[in-house]
């Protein structure tokens, strides 16, 4: 994927996408965020943690076993860890109901909101544990008809692209 793009490219639609994140109200109303910490292949969130540390609580996944872990984000804290990832270091984990807004990277989403992740499981086990506002962020090519389900995931609120901002309306849960 990442040879697909040049790296302006990747930048350019970095900020695109992050800019309407800025906008939506799930960002502008929430204090606890979870994030992740790009990997070269995704939507660099690098600057964009930089430039909101200070008036946001950010968080970064950890993997814990077959879980994540939240930890708070601090750019000093960060060491490799599973998969070759920047994971927070530390023990002040915090609960998934701290967090209300969890911004979710994939390898593809459909516009129903469904999230193909790297097959590990890891994101739905978390996500199906809050009740954050989940908003799944993508390149352009990332944006497909359908992909595959299963009873487990859980699908993104809103899906934010380079061409624009996507609310998924869910069914009503009885």
């Amino acid at each position: 994927m990442k040879s697909m793009l040049l790296e302006t490219e990747k930048q350019e639609a970095a900020d695109l996408v992050f800019a309407q994140l800025e906008r939506t109200a799930a960002f502008m109303m929430a204090k606890h965020i979870l994030m992740y910490h790009s990997l070269p292949d995704e939507l660099s969130t690098h600057s964009f943690l930089r430039k909101w540390s200070e008036e946001k609580k950010f968080y970064l996944p950890r993997v814990n076993g077959v879980n994540l872990d939240i930890l708070p984000y601090e750019e000093s804290r960060l060491e490799l860890g599973a998969f070759h990832i920047e994971e927070p270091s530390g023990n002040d984990t915090v609960s998934a109901d701290e967090i209300e807004l969890v911004v979710v990277p994939a390898v593809a989403y459909d516009r129903r909101g469904n999230r193909l992740g790297r097959g590990k499981g890891f994101y739905d086990r978390l996500l199906g544990s809050t009740r954050a506002t989940k908003i799944g962020v993508a390149y352009e090519f990332q944006i497909v008809d359908e992909v595959p389900t299963e009873p487990h995931d859980v699908p993104m609120d809103i899906i934010i692209s380079p061409s624009g901002c996507t609310v998924i309306r869910h069914p009503k849960k009885r």
